[in-house]
């Protein structure tokens, strides 16, 4: 199970919904406890990632394959694995990947980012969120109106308006356009023998992270599969958690998935 910039931590709601398997979850390089890194790096590529999978699955079941879900960047890290490395993985379960540069209207996509980036470097986390979170909301293709919108207020979303002075969130720093704009080769994934399963959350509508999604199922000459819940519907938490999946539910539509049914 792997996410970006998501840690391992996220995956505990999922995990513990699979007892009968070996469950694999990590921290990318430079993310939560893998706070060191000798690349000389602070950007987070999905080809590094690719190849420290790689690596990891090399170690713990060489000579195998297997099965792997990709949540967000996690999904995109998936995808570049499959292409680089096509005899690792047996089933890839790519989550809503943010892949932009699979929409129309990337430009504008692309755009909209770099204003959530903006938003961060002038006025720290709650701004920079208050902007992703107004983005990733949105229904549908990015038009004028969205543009013509007044930049999004923290107290919007519940959040403090402080600024504690940090600029390396590697959600809202330039950190995440190596993600959002890296191009697997849908050549590659398509000849590997890996299935390739693209997935979308049941309540994620038509925001950007849906739209990729089908619009990598409909490359890949598939239809995406509906999961339960959001972006995020495997984390759960609770009522005092407003955004809270469905874990078991998930899970149960992640095991269906793997077993092929």
């Amino acid at each position: 199970m792997i996410g970006q910039p998501m840690c391992a931590d996220g995956f505990a709601d999922l995990a513990a919904q699979f007892p009968d398997r070996t469950v694999v979850t990590y921290d990318p390089r430079g993310l939560g406890r893998s706070t060191v890194r000798r690349d000389g790096r602070t950007d987070q590529r999905p080809e590094d990632q690719a190849a420290d999978l790689h690596a990891l699955k090399e170690h713990l079941a060489p000579g195998g394959r297997v099965e792997v879900f990709g949540s967000s960047g996690g999904a995109v890290a998936g995808l570049a694995w499959v292409a680089l490395f096509p005899d690792d993985v047996a089933t890839l379960v790519a989550h809503e990947p943010p892949s932009t540069w699979l929409l129309p209207d990337a430009a504008e996509v692309d755009r909209a980012f770099g204003a959530v980036r903006e938003a961060y470097q002038a006025g720290g986390q709650g701004r920079g969120m208050a902007q992703f979170i107004a983005l990733t909301m949105w229904p549908g293709e990015l038009t004028d109106a969205y543009f013509a919108q007044p930049p999004a207020d923290p107290a919007m979303f519940g959040m403090p308006n402080d600024d504690d002075g940090s600029r390396d969130d590697p959600l809202l720093s330039e950190r995440s356009a190596t993600v959002t704009t890296y191009r697997y080769d849908l050549d590659a994934i398509a000849a590997a023998p890996t299935r390739v399963v693209a997935g979308v959350g049941e309540e994620t509508g038509d925001t950007i992270t849906a739209r990729t999604a089908r619009a990598l199922a409909e490359r890949l000459g598939e239809e995406a599969v509906l999961f339960p819940s959001h972006h995020g519907g495997f984390i759960g938490g609770g009522p005092e958690n407003p955004y809270a999946g469905k874990p078991v539910e998930f899970g149960a539509t992640l095991r269906s998935v793997f077993d092929g049914d």
